[in-house]
């Protein structure tokens, strides 16, 4: 029962993603509250209403990671609704054309606004929600926040600038609040992180497979050098994430958890 989320009450922001669909479904799965938001409301309802009709409990909350007043009326709408809030993940952000470096592009004219404009997303767009939610479950005495970090925080990987430069800092934020939250509130909040290898996703679908499904140069590059020699499935984050929801991981805080296939921890040779 260590590793049941029954009724607690979780909020997973970029919702109405592919991953965040994988999310909102494990956390059900596993007896869950899912407070389910983005910005896309009809996503957002379907997906509610998809947990409701198969007997578990899910709430469509509307909002943009980057705008408090937002995230403000979604905690009071979930607190209204449930009367606390037990988990946050933190799984809105990706890339945007503006933060890729092209092989043929002058690193010295990059694009400013683009890769800042990544950076915030990825980053403020998962600091502002834990200063929302985070103070609610840190004042209730018990809570686990999860953000969502990448391969490309670990090691250099070509193009994606503005992405990894953001979820390094959010390597290094999970950390940071972990150890903060524990001097300030004991183990009442704890903060950690998964870091995905390489799914397929609709924001990197184009750089790493062909109209016709085949893989690109980058793909096979990818698969190279993963290896399981495939890229990953979004129900394989489900374990980690439930885990370090859950009970199960009362004294695991501020960790980064790689679910990648081995491509962290693969030289090539």
């Amino acid at each position: 029962m260590e590793f049941s989320l029954k009724d607690k009450v979780i909020i997973v922001t970029g919702g109405t993603g592919i991953l965040g669909d994988a999310f909102i479904k494990g956390i059900a799965q596993a007896g869950g509250i899912v407070g389910v938001l983005g910005r896309n409301e009809k996503v957002a309802q379907e997906r509610a209403d998809a947990v409701n009709a198969n007997g578990g409990k899910a709430i469509a909350l509307i909002a943009d990671v980057m705008k408090e007043a937002d995230l403000l009326t979604a905690r009071n709408k979930v607190l209204d609704t449930y009367g606390r809030i037990d988990g946050l993940v933190n799984g809105a952000g990706g890339n945007m054309p503006g933060g890729i470096i092209q092989p043929d592009q002058d690193i010295f004219t990059m694009n400013m606004d683009g890769m800042r404009q990544v950076m915030e997303l990825n980053l403020w767009g998962t600091l502002i929600p834990t200063q929302i939610f985070g103070e609610v479950m840190a004042k209730s005495g018990k809570g686990s926040i999860v953000n969502i970090s990448s391969m490309a925080s670990q090691q250099a990987i070509t193009k994606v600038l503005g992405y990894s430069m953001a979820k390094a800092a959010i390597d290094n934020y999970t950390q940071w609040f972990a150890v903060e939250a524990a001097n300030r509130y004991g183990d009442a909040i704890r903060m950690n992180a998964i870091a995905p290898g390489f799914f397929l996703t609709e924001q990197n679908r184009a750089l790493l497979t062909q109209p016709d499904g085949s893989y690109t140069e980058r793909g096979n590059l990818v698969l190279k050098n993963t290896p399981f020699k495939r890229f990953g499935k979004a129900e394989e984050l489900i374990g980690a994430l439930v885990w370090l929801l859950s009970d199960a991981s009362a004294f695991v805080t501020g960790t980064v958890i790689a679910i990648d296939g081995g491509f962290s921890v693969f030289s090539g040779v």
